[in-house]
């Protein structure tokens, strides 16, 4: 089962991810904080990170950095309310840039891609009716 961690800065939005991701069949790991996410990444067993830009103390920039300096083939999704993010070439070494939306499809479709990317099966989806 490949396991996720969702940095967000946000309660409720972790949450949600974890619940949809968990559905999904993907092993949900949770981070607060950029910080907290590096010290994930290096006790290993992450395959993929969804990870928030706009955070308090470290922002997912720095943290995209940090985390690449320790896994350079991480595959990174960075998860963000603000398209504009887009045009820094800080943010070009993520595997996908993605807006976040109420609609998941496109967050899930690049998580299992860069799943993937890490040699590993996507699980199957459950609910594929969407």
């Amino acid at each position: 089962m490949p396991t996720v961690l969702i940095v967000d800065d946000d309660q409720n939005q972790r949450l949600l991810y974890q619940e949809e991701l968990s559905y999904e069949g993907y092993d949900v790991v949770e981070a607060a904080s950029g910080q907290e996410a590096i010290a994930i990444v290096q006790d290993d067993g992450i395959d993929v990170v969804v990870l928030d830009i706009a955070m308090p103390g470290m922002d997912g920039v720095e943290a995209l950095s940090r985390i690449l300096a320790i896994d350079n083939k991480m595959p990174v999704v960075l998860n963000t309310a603000y398209s504009s993010y887009k045009d820094d070439f800080m943010t070009w070494a993520a595997d996908a840039y993605v807006v976040k939306s109420s609609d998941l499809s496109g967050l899930k479709q690049r998580i299992a891609e860069a799943v993937k990317k890490r040699g590993i099966q996507p699980p199957c989806v459950a609910a594929e009716e969407s």
